[in-house]
């Protein structure tokens, strides 16, 4: 079940998106407010599986999804419950009697709150289980007190137990409580959630469900991110055949004004925020510009990391590119033109970059934490599965050392086309964790308790 927020009146997106309208009105209770909205329905693209869209033009009818020009709606409270009940009475409407609702951080947490006390008396839902997605703990859906009564929750479950957080409300904390089961994008950052370094204060309530929690690393669509048959390059290539790779790279450096020359070209994909790590960037990157090398970046975000940015763009116009926004096809261009990709993370749930990287033959420098600690592993650590460059400590030091590492490895060249190689044929598609949630599906619904890793 998913928000409909299309940029278009309602006969345009069922031309464009496919959507048929089930003419199901809802008529949801937020407050003393009555808001109504109506359901879609349309299929994944060469599938038979159905999906649902709510659809509530004052609310979602807006350019961002959670906030206009970096600040939050006002009003995301009321937009979540109502997005909340109406998924719940959308199931209802279509005598849809799931056995489990998955539902994803706190835009959706709602919903096992609700099912396990307004309505945990419905026999419509009394076999249903769920299951709470954690992507980023740092995002919890935080809410005044003075705005509780819009939940039609009852006062007794404002307490420092379940739905309070320091005088606040706090959805998130909420979904680790009532759902069945807790999942998060990777094994690492179930662990790390749980510790105080990383669990942005509600460590000790992850703790408490530890044995409930599991980690499962997202998966990636090789449909989409593959140079094989990537529609955004200038020209494909796989692992028997590296020439691609090569004119790639001098595609990027014609983009970006770079000289084009064989010299070792880093990239950045991300949001431009302290968790990304770019503190440490920023520490080194004079530093490491004495080399012979260049970086691009690609993103948006904190204002000061714009600046930052756009300063050092000024100081190194022949090493250095910037694009201050984002752009999907730059994003492919980007993953198949460069040689490393880096991403020195605070912290970092999953993470897909390094993912796609590995398949475009583009190395991960990348920190130990996460998602990332998951999927890479230091190729001097380990010659015969090594995929990348590790370091463990957040710090600028050795972020510059292992940049330097990675430099040095480029250098010798078979060296490096051995590592591409070994990258390109690594497989983290959804395969794999599809096979994982299948079985905590299966395990919730027959009621077995499922055995830590």
């Amino acid at each position: 079940m998913f928000q409909a927020r299309f940029p278009a009146p309602c006969m345009i997106w069922e031309m464009i998106f496919n959507l048929k309208d089930l003419k199901c009105d809802l008529e949801i209770l937020v407050g003393d407010k009555k808001i109504k909205g109506n359901l879609f329905e349309s299929r994944l693209p060469d599938s038979k599986v159905k999906v649902y869209f709510v659809n509530q033009e004052e609310y979602f009818f807006r350019e961002g999804l959670y906030q206009d020009k970096g600040i939050d709606y006002p009003d995301n409270l009321e937009r979540y419950i109502f997005f909340s009940k109406a998924a719940l009475e959308a199931i209802k409407k279509l005598n849809f009697k799931a056995d489990i609702i998955h539902v994803n951080d706190w835009q959706s947490a709602l919903i096992p709150i609700y099912l396990k006390n307004i309505y945990n008396q419905d026999d419509f839902f009394k076999e249903t289980k769920t299951i709470f997605t954690i992507h980023n703990l740092g995002y919890q859906g935080l809410f005044p007190k003075e705005k509780y009564p819009l939940t039609a929750l009852g006062w007794e479950l404002f307490n420092m137990e379940q739905l309070e957080f320091y005088d606040q409300l706090n959805l998130l904390k909420g979904g680790i409580i009532f759902s069945d089961l807790i999942t998060t994008v990777s094994r690492t950052y179930a662990g790390e959630i749980q510790t105080k370094e990383f669990g942005c204060g509600l460590e000790g309530v992850l703790q408490k469900r530890s044995q409930h929690i599991f980690g499962i690393l997202n998966g990636v669509d090789y449909n989409d991110w593959s140079p094989q048959g990537d529609q955004y390059i200038i020209k494909k290539y796989n692992e028997k055949d590296l020439s691609g790779k090569l004119v790639c790279k001098k595609e990027l450096q014609k983009i970006y004004e770079l000289p084009q020359k064989n010299v070792f070209l880093m990239a950045m994909i991300t949001r431009l925020a302290d968790q990304k790590g770019l503190d440490l960037v920023a520490e080194i990157i004079d530093e490491f510009l004495r080399e012979d090398l260049q970086l691009v970046v690609l993103g948006t975000g904190e204002p000061k990391y714009h600046n930052i940015f756009e300063n050092i763009k000024k100081k190194y116009p022949q090493k250095v590119g910037l694009t201050l926004g984002f752009n999907i096809k730059l994003s492919h261009e980007i993953e198949s033109g460069a040689d490393a990709f880096l991403m020195p993370s605070h912290y970092e749930p999953c993470g897909l970059n390094q993912i796609y990287s590995l398949k475009y033959g583009t190395i991960p420098i990348v920190r130990h934490t996460g998602g990332l600690a998951d999927t890479i592993e230091d190729i001097e650590r380990d010659r015969q599965k090594g995929n990348g460059f590790v370091f463990h400590e957040h710090s600028s030091t050795e972020l510059l050392k292992t940049i330097k590492r990675a430099h040095k490895y480029y250098l010798q060249e078979d060296k490096w086309e051995k590592l591409i190689k070994r990258a390109m044929q690594l497989d983290f598609s959804w395969d794999k964790s599809a096979k994982e949630y299948q079985k905590i599906y299966y395990s919730l619904i027959q009621n077995k308790m499922l055995l830590k890793h």
